[in-house]
């Protein structure tokens, strides 16, 4: 005897939900009859969202950080520090940053961080581009604010070496950001000591 079970389309769903990060098959269900099933769904309003998304953000060409049509936040407001750039993994990592209020310079996103393990090699990430940027402007500082684990800590060493020979000054943040975890999960105050704290 056949077993019931939802539809193809629902199973599409579901299997798309599954690939999103942090959604498991259990959650991945209960989301797609939540939109099927709720009054206040909005599917066609989330499906429109995520198609403006998907066609209209791309990565600034300067620092890497979320473009829309409105261009980049990180790069073109007004009253920025342009002597100081931090370097961050992600763009995601920008925000925690920008929450805590203690840094008012530009950013630089590299697209993730040195992994021999994952393939990821130096000409993976936007290393050159800041290359540039310092040599354009050769009395910029550089924060390095990748994560505390070993990847993050081999990125920094490795990034150290390559803008020592620019002459720039590159600081580090200093340890308050905890051990193998990444910007998204530091709070304000650890985030405000670690900028203080850089050497």
């Amino acid at each position: 005897m056949a077993k019931v079970e939802y539809p193809s389309e629902v199973r599409s769903l579901v299997g798309e939900l599954k690939r999103l990060p942090g959604i498991g098959p259990r959650s991945a269900e209960r989301i797609a009859v939540y939109l099927l099933q709720n009054p206040k769904a909005t599917p066609l309003d989330l499906s429109s969202a995520l198609k403006d998304c998907h066609e209209s953000v791309k990565a600034c060409d300067i620092c890497g950080f979320f473009i829309g049509q409105s261009g980049c936040a990180a790069c073109s407001e007004h009253g920025r520090d342009t002597q100081i750039i931090c370097v961050v993994e992600q763009p995601t990592d920008v925000l925690p940053i920008e929450r805590s209020g203690v840094f008012r310079g530009l950013y630089h996103c590299l697209g993730g961080k040195l992994s021999p393990l994952d393939d990821i090699r130096p000409e993976d990430l936007r290393i050159g581009g800041l290359v540039r940027r310092i040599r354009e402007n050769p009395e910029t500082e550089v924060i390095l604010a990748t994560s505390s684990d070993v990847e993050g800590e081999a990125t920094a060493n490795y990034l150290y070496e390559v803008l020592e020979i620019t002459g720039c000054r590159v600081t580090r943040l200093a340890q308050g950001l905890p051990a193998g975890g990444g910007l998204e999960f530091a709070d304000e105050l650890t985030l405000s000591r670690a900028f203080e704290g850089r050497h």
